[in-house]
């Protein structure tokens, strides 16, 4: 069975490339097709792989300064071609879920968002604040609008969609009018795992620096309450974060591997100040016995039990949030426990779902739509 993969752009590990990954291991001769790809930044697994790219990989500051060139997506996704191919997977979170394949070939996106930019975080992205009142409403208004209309119509290419979350099944079905099937994206807990009791009084924040993620939310509550946070990662906000703490934060840079763990084991609780899809950081979090504090919206609804694996706070202002530190302070935690809760998303277990998923749509009869 000859097998096409499709990523949106490759530019770093974080949870979409661990799904990609998965695939990658499912189907060790599938082609790999993606928008943009930076050597280097992926796993030797994917690293490994022939990748075909769009011409978006040939055009300036790609890697940093991709959303400028938002207008180009859809032609960038219609370059690439699957004649000969029995099965396409995309793993999207914008683009590549529109990718057009040849009638009767089944197409299984998992889908870790609906284009965030173009539905319901507009603002975080291209606000007044963020891009100037006059090019806010007058030039990315009217493109992002296009995109959302292009985004919708173009759900029909996908014969079954994945969610990662059942937060995210709920935006398919008001965007896209789909059903899905929710695979929860798959967590190491065989290397994320407590350690020596050894927490330290700092919180921690592991995270691309974007506007989404609603950092500065976190930094403003730390400093309210009177505690240290570090900041683990990096990202185009990183400068203006950077000003904003003015001190009170300490930005670590980007950290995988063993150093990740011990970020994880030392701090007090790990924080979640913004609305995620999944959110694969806390559970990592929890798997290392470290509790998480999140805003309790979105997948960490799926993920953080409130008063057990951590605290959730409803309001998304900095008073709210720095009275979730001081409760999660208050609290004892039984680290194992964690660590249990977390096994709920290993990575066994999305291998399995994944598999029956994919079995079950290649042997429905052809142009059976989900």
């Amino acid at each position: 069975m000859k097998v096409a993969l499709v990523h949106d752009w490759l530019t770093g590990m974080r949870g979409g490339e661990k799904v990609l990954e998965v695939l990658c291991e499912l189907y060790p001769d599938a082609d790999l097709f993606t928008l943009y790809h930076r050597r280097g930044s992926v796993s030797p697994l994917i690293e490994g792989r022939r990748v075909d790219t769009s011409f978006l990989q040939h055009l300036p500051f790609a890697a940093t300064r991709y959303r400028r060139y938002l207008p180009l997506f859809p032609l960038a996704v219609r370059q690439f071609t699957f004649d000969g191919y029995d099965l396409v997977v995309s793993t999207s979170h914008c683009a590549v879920k529109s990718v057009v394949v040849p009638q009767g070939v089944p197409h299984i996106c998992y889908c870790h968002s609906p284009m965030r930019y173009a539905w319901d975080q507009f603002d975080a992205y291209f606000g007044p604040e963020r891009v100037g009142a006059i090019a806010s409403r007058f030039v990315y208004r009217p493109i992002l609008s296009a995109l959302a209309r292009w985004d919708a119509a173009t759900a029909s290419r996908v014969t079954r969609f994945v969610a990662n979350s059942a937060y995210v099944a709920g935006r398919i079905r008001r965007y896209y009018d789909r059903d899905s099937t929710v695979v929860h994206p798959p967590v190491d807990i065989a290397f994320f795992t407590p350690g020596l009791p050894a927490a330290e009084g700092h919180f921690l924040i592991v995270s691309a620096l974007v506007p989404y993620k609603r950092i500065e939310l976190a930094i403003d509550a730390c400093a309210l309450a009177g505690v240290p946070l570090e900041i683990a990662g990096d990202g185009p906000e990183r400068g203006r974060l950077e000003t904003r703490a003015a001190g009170t934060a300490t930005f670590l840079g980007p950290l995988s591997g063993d150093a990740l763990r011990r970020a994880y084991r030392r701090a007090r609780a790990v924080l979640l100040p913004g609305e995620e899809d999944f959110g694969i950081v806390p559970v990592e979090a929890q798997a290392c016995g470290t509790p998480v504090v999140a805003y309790g919206r979105g997948g960490a609804l799926e993920t953080v039990i409130d008063g057990e694996t951590g605290v959730l706070f409803d309001e998304a202002t900095a008073p709210a949030m720095a009275d979730a530190l001081r409760r999660v302070s208050g609290l004892r935690f039984d680290a194992h426990a964690l660590h249990e809760h977390a096994s709920r998303f290993s990575r066994e277990t999305h291998v399995a779902r994944m598999r029956a998923v994919i079995s079950e749509t290649l042997a429905a009869p052809r142009g059976t739509r989900w």
